[in-house]
């Protein structure tokens, strides 16, 4: 996995052999910052990488200059590999070791982007209910995005926020938003 653009652009990353991932592919990560690019300025948004797992995502916010990243994943060992990159590159990554929908449940945190890469073969409604916590507490903000991950073959574009979704190889990327 590499960072893609930013200050630490080029640089790779090696995350340990026995952390429970599936990092967004380089091709895939690439392109759906070029999308989140062309609408926000990435020193104005605050971030939520939900099951950020190695961190991939936050890493490449942070390089390209976001200041308020909260990286959450329930693994410990995914917790401890951000928090450790994070101070070797110097960036301003908070963690959280928290299930996901407890989190969500909790927190008081508002962001502009959520992103979330859950594991691929979680039920439909385990996609859904990521969207309904967060459009139900109103945790994104009004011009915010909600971006999942997903295999091809789940289809959450049932939820009353879809707004589109990209594919690339086997990975789909489905946008949450406020819809008037």
């Amino acid at each position: 996995m590499r960072i893609i653009s930013g200050k630490h652009k080029g640089k790779r990353l090696s995350a340990p052999k026995n952390l429970p991932v599936r990092p967004t592919t380089d091709m895939a990560k690439e392109s759906l910052f070029n999308i989140i690019n062309n609408n926000y300025y990435f020193e104005n948004v605050d971030v939520i990488d939900l099951f950020a797992g190695t961190g991939n995502i936050s890493f490449e916010f942070a390089s390209r200059g976001t200041q308020s990243i909260y990286s959450i994943d329930q693994h410990f060992g995914c917790v401890k590999y951000i928090n450790t990159i994070s101070k070797e590159l110097d960036l301003n990554i908070n963690t959280y070791k928290s299930d996901v929908y407890k989190f969500l449940e909790k927190t008081p945190l508002k962001a502009d982007i959520f992103f979330a890469d859950p594991p691929y073969d979680f039920e439909r409604e385990q996609f859904l209910k990521i969207a309904e916590i967060i459009f139900d507490r109103k945790l994104l903000n009004d011009d915010g995005l909600l971006i999942i991950e997903h295999s091809k073959h789940t289809d959450i574009s049932t939820h009353p926020n879809f707004s589109y979704a990209k594919k690339y190889g086997g990975n789909v990327f489905s946008f949450f938003e406020y819809l008037e």
